[in-house]
């Protein structure tokens, strides 16, 4: 009868640290990164908020995306919530085919990214690609763009070099999110002229009158950029870390929830991790969504625990 107890008591044991080490200690803490964008600090943010209360640590750098894609070939990143495709088409193909990343997951579509201008330059004839050239001297030669580094300035300088739609001679002004739409508003309260990238999810699609132009498939992809954002990861990351897997794969957004998350951040002030909280306090729903089949770190089941924590 001891014998047998024993047997038990051990097994108990065994059990319990088979749920404690259901993940390596490599995956308490995961490493992301940010390239100052405001989109991606909004979903770096929910995703932070649901990892504390299922006991993993969010290490989130602010890189560029060339350092972000190299930090994730060599292991010194875990995932990267920001593969916009298919602007960023040359830099991961070639990844995924050699084995440096893994892509695990769309988490959001139904958006678009392209250059666009203002309405009142769209009214004086600027439509498509094929307009800028003959008005160059309204824009004074220039396109003003990201950071340098950034896909979608690497498509540009591209485009340039490629005297596209007779823009040889054009510059690109290379500088931040918050630089270039700086730039923008400056030119709408003095009615200048002006042309940049523009995208959804983003509030300046409500805080300017903006029109997406046309005819920049080859650069730009079909349908005014119609794009998809992924979720990838570090090579081995998926079979090392299998919670935090289903938990990134059940994890998707929407234009809407990003963009009242970023007028939130650059309009009122508030910080990503603020607005984070806020949209799921307002939409609870969403954790059932994400947290289908998650435990937290020790094993318990996610949703609950999460809801808890959150206080929704």
């Amino acid at each position: 009868m001891i014998k047998l107890l024993q047997t038990t008591a051990a097994l108990s044991l065994l059990l319990a640290g088979t749920a404690l080490a259901k993940e390596p200690d490599a995956c308490r803490t995961v490493r992301y990164s940010d390239p100052g964008w405001t989109d991606i600090s909004s979903t770096n943010a929910l995703l932070k908020t649901v990892l504390g209360p299922l006991g993993y640590t969010a290490e989130i750098k602010t890189l560029s995306v060339p350092i972000t894609y190299r930090g994730l070939a060599n292991g010194e990143l875990d995932i990267f919530l920001g593969n916009w495709m298919p602007t960023q088409t040359k830099i991961v193909d070639p990844m995924v085919d050699k084995g440096e990343l893994d892509v695990l997951k769309v988490n959001l579509s139904g958006n678009r990214f392209t250059l666009a201008v203002p309405d009142y330059v769209a009214e004086k004839g600027v439509t498509s690609f094929d307009d800028l050239a003959k008005n160059a001297d309204k824009f004074d030669h220039k396109i003003y763009g990201i950071e340098a580094g950034a896909s979608v300035n690497q498509n540009m300088l591209r485009m340039i070099k490629d005297d596209a739609f007779g823009l040889g001679d054009w510059k690109l002004i290379e500088s931040s999110e918050q630089g270039m739409l700086a730039q923008v508003g400056r030119a709408e309260r003095s009615d200048k002229w002006v042309v940049f990238p523009a995208w959804e999810p983003h509030p300046m699609n409500t805080e300017y009158k903006l029109t997406y132009l046309t005819g920049g498939d080859k650069y730009f992809g079909p349908n005014m950029g119609s794009a998809e954002v992924r979720t990838v990861a570090r090579p081995g990351f998926a079979k090392e870390c299998p919670n935090l897997t289903a938990l990134l794969k059940n994890m998707t957004f929407s234009v809407d929830l990003e963009n009242a998350m970023m007028a939130q951040i650059l309009s009122d002030g508030i910080s990503a991790d603020e607005a984070a909280k806020e949209a799921i306090g307002k939409h609870p729903e969403l954790l059932d969504e994400w947290l289908k089949g998650v435990e937290t770190l020790d094993g318990a089941p996610g949703l609950p625990a999460v809801k808890e924590k959150l206080g929704v």
